[in-house]
């Protein structure tokens, strides 16, 4: 519920239009998002920002961007969390990237439980941060839970986060448009995805099993506290720092090296790298990373 009675709308009302958003009026929203979020706002993406958030405004009934400007610096979280879920971009897909599913399963698994008695002793713990709508997380449940059935006395656990609260409420139904699951392979498929009864939808679940296995939680990677109790095992965090600047990028990947085992892994998209930063990483394989103290 909105904490500002002012901005309540009813159903039935009519929406207003919205004055277009001024050059001051961009400079202060792309100054809060990136203070907030850690998210570039060029120039160019003045008209982008402003046909995401005429939404939002008309929602609240707010028919300038300077009068949304006064609500948001003055409302404060519950407002930032509103405009996070507006201008975030949610891009993402099952078995995107495929070679780093086989990588892991090839490579980075073979070699965990190789370990003497870690399979007994530890959990494998896998990271999707900057999920999205849970494509991701749920790809790795699927490549772990395929390798486990191969793999007795293996277990794992995922944890998967995202800064935008509305594509974690869709990432926990796990309800996907049929043509979403295409990458999918046709024995996962079978195995780990539920039809809809109502042909006419094309619409698809993740089976029960796969949604326990994943926990999602809010979090802003430009934050300084700690996201894991343990280090992980693997980080998946694709296409994620090409949206900050480059001394943000530096901070959130020295934050990902700190939440990684020394051996473990660190994803990345096929547009990254951590070329020029002085991590503890080194080149596996393009946009593949190993910690290596």
């Amino acid at each position: 519920m909105e904490k500002n009675a002012k901005y309540m709308t009813d159903g039935n009302s009519r929406e207003k239009s919205v004055k277009p958003m001024s050059g001051s009026e961009f400079r202060h929203l792309s100054e809060f998002i990136h203070a907030h979020c850690g998210i570039r706002m060029p120039p160019v993406k003045k008209i982008m920002l402003e046909a995401r958030l005429q939404r939002r405004l008309r929602s609240l009934g707010i028919a300038s961007f300077k009068e949304y400007c006064d609500y948001l610096f003055r409302d404060g979280t519950s407002e930032l969390t509103h405009m996070i879920d507006a201008v975030t971009t949610n891009k993402t897909d099952f078995f995107r990237e495929p070679m780093h599913f086989k990588y892991l399963t090839e490579i980075a698994l073979p070699e965990f439980i190789s370990m003497a008695g870690r399979v007994s002793e530890k959990k494998f713990l896998a990271w999707s941060a900057g999920c999205s709508t849970g494509e991701e997380p749920y790809t790795l449940a699927m490549v772990l839970s395929e390798f486990g059935s191969l793999a007795p006395g293996f277990r794992f656990s995922i944890l998967a986060t995202d800064i935008a609260a509305k594509v974690l409420e869709k990432a926990k139904i796990g309800i996907y448009e049929q043509e979403r699951t295409a990458a999918v392979p046709r024995h996962y498929k079978l195995k780990y995805l539920m039809r809809s009864k109502d042909k006419n939808r094309r619409l698809v679940r993740i089976v029960p099993e796969m949604r326990s296995l994943v926990r999602f939680q809010r979090v802003n990677l430009v934050d300084e506290y700690p996201v894991l109790q343990e280090p992980a095992d693997a980080i998946f965090c694709r296409n994620v720092i090409i949206y900050f600047e480059r001394e943000n990028q530096e901070k959130l990947l020295s934050r990902l090296c700190r939440s990684l085992r020394t051996g473990g892994h660190l994803f990345l998209g096929h547009s990254e790298t951590v070329h020029g930063f002085e991590l503890p990483l080194v080149r596996v394989t393009s946009t593949i990373y190993r910690k290596v103290v």
